[in-house]
């Protein structure tokens, strides 16, 4: 039979000729050496296998545990390794080798066409001849055709990494050019090209050519660049990945919570989450909300100190208020002025305005009202001299004594009942160690560094951590990240009572980096994702309280490894990369 190939039309060798054993013929093969079947050898090995790693994985565990030297072995521990290395060499040339060249003395995908009557035993025969350990066939002539050249990768730009790299058009290579030169800004490629992905990556070459250092490791693919235009980052060129844990559930007032947390610490999530534990099984936390008003603080100057006084003896009469709150409310139908508080440093009046945002955090908000009032107090004092809309008594992303004593944002206090089975069990530690613990740490020792603010263990981890995965902004835990941690015995000092006072948490759920997918996503977790339809500012609220109870939780852990003696160790275990970063560019 002459046989065609479909490809190029070429007639190849018959292969009747080249049948020179029978198919009922059993070839011999490698295994048939072996003294049990095939499939009863493999079953010992990979039993060996397996068994012999538990077992080193065992021993050398007891070794770290009772700090002896890894090199000193047992006779036993000495077979086992020799086991260990005899059944992996084995596996490794049954199972490896054999892949390894499946793959690469694979036949080529030929099509044959032959006569009806002689097709199945064709058939048979090209399995036979395909089985054999050479690139293709012996009895047939197919060698392998050589595979063309690779066409050279030709890019005007400079390839700083291995990675492809997205050949831009001409367009686009005139448009980096202009940049680089000077006579394109960056910042207007957006609105000149109309496509912010576009956009982002002409910027990113540019910048690449003018620096000459690579941006390879900073993604550029997988994220919407229009939804940040004119809200959340000017002139991107990519975004940066934080991986996000979630520490829970949660036990807050009734209801679980996860808690997402986005941190490049090791040891955080898993202390965070090992303090919700012992939340949970104590019965749980409360919160309680003690305010919600957000500030700024202008600050305006006069010709002498006593019009300054008359300026804030009007802002602070009862009498007043309500039409200054007339004016003020105008900016939103969310913002509600609450307070007006001044403070005059000679011939300057700061004034400190408070009032509700609803579920966003509220700066823009709070700005605007302010700036509504300014502008009505001008009548009434032509020579008032507005130097700023902030004048740093509000005060905002600074520690200051005026947000740890009014509060900023939402003002919570969350607390819990641990009792002493779990403190013990769970915590590793004794009641009585953690108050002595809390009390010469968190407070006197605060006291001793001048703590503004800074009563607790580390509240401000657990609070950026939250932020950051829910589009807080990040800057904002100075102030949020004020937190006073107490401890007391509780039940005849059998439970603990511990608490975390937070006056100044600075929370939204609209507005800002709360639109983006993950971070929103990550509010959807909790269930506080947009605005409250029901109760306006009721997400926002129940966020602020989530970031305190995941302090709660974080304090109460650290505090635990702390006094248990474990901080170290666990640090050590979670908290250091194994990886040899010396060599990476």
């Amino acid at each position: 039979m002459e046989a065609t190939r479909l490809s190029s039309g070429k007639p190849v060798h018959d292969l009747k000729p080249r049948k020179e054993v029978s198919l009922d013929e059993d070839p011999t093969k490698a295994s048939d050496a072996l003294p049990l079947p095939l499939h009863l050898t493999n079953a010992v090995f990979f039993t060996l296998f397996f068994s012999v790693v538990y077992f080193l994985l065992s021993r050398w565990r007891e070794k770290i545990r009772t700090s002896t030297p890894l090199h000193v072995v047992t006779f036993s521990e000495i077979v086992a390794i020799i086991a260990f290395f005899a059944s992996f060499i084995y596996l490794l040339g049954f199972f490896g080798i054999d892949f390894v060249q499946s793959l690469v003395f694979r036949p080529t995908p030929d099509v044959w066409i032959s006569e009806d009557e002689e097709e199945e035993e064709n058939e048979v025969l090209l399995r036979k001849e395909d089985a054999r350990k050479v690139p293709c066939g012996q009895a047939l002539d197919c060698a392998l055709p050589p595979l063309p050249p690779q066409a050279p990768v030709v890019a005007a730009q400079k390839v700083f990494d291995e990675k492809p790299v997205t050949v831009l058009t001409e367009e686009d290579e005139e448009i980096i050019k202009s940049v680089v030169a000077g006579t394109t800004p960056s910042y207007s490629l957006e609105s000149k090209l109309g496509d912010c992905k576009r956009a982002a990556a002409i910027r990113r070459e540019a910048l690449q050519r003018l620096t000459g250092k690579s941006l390879s490791g900073l993604p550029l693919e997988g994220f919407d660049y229009e939804s940040i235009l004119g809200q959340c980052c000017e002139m991107p060129v990519g975004y940066v990945q934080i991986p996000v844990g979630i520490a829970g559930p949660l036990l807050l007032n009734g209801k679980e919570f996860s808690v997402p947390m986005a941190t490049t610490e090791g040891c955080l999530v898993a202390s965070t989450n090992r303090g919700c534990k012992a939340i949970h099984l104590s019965g749980g936390a409360t919160s309680v909300l003690l305010k919600d008003g957000m500030t700024r603080a202008p600050v305006v100057r006069f010709g002498t100190a006593k019009r300054a006084a008359d300026l804030k003896l009007y802002l602070e009469d009862p009498n007043n208020f309500e039409t200054i709150s007339i004016v003020f409310n105008r900016s939103s139908r969310f913002g509600r002025l609450q307070s007006i508080k001044c403070a005059i440093a000679g011939k300057n009046l700061y004034m400190r305005f408070t009032c509700s945002t609803g579920d966003a955090m509220g700066m823009n908000m709070v700005s605007k009202g302010v700036q509504n009032v300014l502008d009505f107090l001008q009548t009434d004092f032509p020579d008032m001299d507005v130097l700023g809309i902030s004048g740093n008594f509000c005060s905002d992303k600074k520690p200051a004594a005026v947000n740890w004593i009014e509060g900023r944002g939402k003002s919570v206090v969350c607390e819990a009942i641990i009792k002493g089975d779990v403190v013990r069990k769970v915590l590793k530690t004794s009641v009585e160690s953690l108050v002595e613990l809390n009390m010469l740490k968190n407070l006197t020792g605060s006291a001793m560094a001048g703590a503004l603010g800074g009563f607790n263990a580390h509240a401000g981890n657990i609070v950026s951590a939250v932020f950051i995965a829910t589009g807080q902004d990040p800057a904002q835990n100075v102030e949020s990240s004020h937190c006073i941690t107490m401890m007391e015995a509780v039940n005849d000092g059998n439970d603990l009572h511990v608490s975390v006072t937070m006056p100044s948490i600075e929370v939204g759920t609209v507005g800002g980096g709360t639109q983006l997918a993950s971070q929103s996503a990550c509010l959807n977790l909790l269930g506080v994702k947009g605005a409250s339809k029901e109760v306006p500012g009721a997400n926002s609220r129940t966020l602020a309280t989530i970031v305190a109870g995941a302090v709660l939780a974080a304090e109460l852990s650290l505090m635990s490894a702390i006094a248990a003696g474990q901080l170290v160790k666990s640090h050590m275990k979670y908290n250091r990369s194994s990886k040899d970063v010396a060599t990476k560019a």
